[in-house]
């Protein structure tokens, strides 16, 4: 039996972080009488041993709340620690000794960087449980749907919402442009949920040309406005996507973004047609979690530190189907799950007369 456990949060932050915080507390110190201590602002906290004891007191009254009470950040890999500018160095066994220092056992709430670091501390003897988090919902553990996704795209979808009236009433092409950095799960789901015109996939590359036949058609329609949704990785065929930065010491150095302003811009160079592009950018992040990212979060949590207290290290939670299962860590250095571009969701789409850019 472990008798105190550590978590942390890394990576981006997404709706339900406090849900599933929350959740590993009161499992942790109803279910099992372990005491729970948390690393503030993801591994950076570890490098600089920055803890806080985890009480039920703690916890009271997060669910609701978005962002995460630990604070949390995608740089400070302590594999590849910045020990000055452009210097790095692998600090894994100083990371080690930390953690052990505090708790038995470390479960970290995150995406594909995280996981993979805390699968790497793993290797090296670290108990580990894995929880997955990111609103992109790319990650390649089983079938996993991870918290956060549903509050993102139930966002874009009423951004949707609200631009197809000011769309209709001006007569413009509106480009929406959201977060999924390599995978569109946000794009198709809230281009499909909130009547998108043309919906543009990082999996499919697109053409100008497509894109202004769907126009041209909705205009023959006197449809005289037209919605486009672009994710962020999206790009033209024989193209790049566009990148806005690159952050070296970043588990994900390269940060996308912009190709929502290249799209409408060129739209309305061959168009002709008054165009406007909206970024949603960090709004995804934000706000209160769904009622089902707040269930879907605190079960992850609970399920989370079963693991731990069972002793069932190296393992990740994931959804298969209705049921939690627990799924080996290595699966996270699989890649990305990205969009099936033969699956159900695109061919519905398709169906409906919406264009795809191909």
């Amino acid at each position: 039996m472990i008798q105190r456990v550590a978590v942390l949060t890394g990576g981006g932050d997404a709706p339900g972080l406090n849900a599933v915080i929350r959740a590993i507390v009161k499992t942790a110190v109803r279910e099992y009488g372990i005491e729970v201590i948390g690393f503030r602002d993801g591994f950076k906290g570890v490098m600089e041993n920055r803890v806080t004891l985890l009480t039920e007191a703690e916890v009271s009254g997060i669910l609701p709340r978005g962002g995460t009470i630990l604070g949390t950040t995608n740089r400070d890999n302590p594999f590849h620690y910045q020990v000055a500018e452009g210097k790095f160095e692998d600090r894994s066994d100083q990371c080690i000794e930390t953690i052990k220092e505090y708790a038995d056992a470390l479960i970290v709430i995150g995406g594909d960087g995280s996981l993979s670091i805390g699968y790497d501390l793993a290797q090296k003897g670290l108990h580990v449980v894995g929880c997955p988090k990111t609103i992109d919902n790319d990650l390649a553990v089983g079938q996993a749907k991870t918290f956060g996704f549903d509050t993102a795209y139930a966002f874009a979808t009423e951004a949707l919402d609200r631009l197809h009236a000011t769309a209709e009433s001006h007569h413009r092409i509106i480009v929406l442009e959201v977060m999924g950095r390599y995978a569109g799960h946000i794009a198709l789901h809230a281009g499909l949920a909130g009547g998108a015109d043309v919906i543009l996939l990082p999996e499919i590359p697109f053409t100008y040309e497509k894109i202004i036949a769907k126009i041209n058609e909705r205009l023959s329609q006197n449809k005289r406005f037209s919605l486009v949704v672009v994710a962020e990785g999206a790009k033209p065929l024989g193209g790049e996507m566009v990148v806005q930065k690159v952050i070296t010491q970043s588990t994900d150095p390269i940060r996308l973004g912009g190709i929502g302003e290249v799209v409408a811009r060129e739209l309305e160079r061959r168009t002709g047609i008054e165009s406007r592009v909206t970024v949603l950018g960090h709004l995804q992040r934000g706000g209160s979690p769904t009622p089902y990212d707040r269930i879907l979060a605190t079960r992850y949590g609970v399920a989370a530190m079963d693991l731990a207290a069972r002793g069932q290290f190296g393992y990740v939670v994931s959804l298969d189907g209705e049921h939690l299962k627990p799924v080996p860590l290595a699966e996270v250095a699989k890649g990305i799950r990205k969009v099936d571009v033969e699956g159900e969701l695109v061919k519905a789409a398709r169906k409906i007369g919406i264009c795809l850019g191909d």
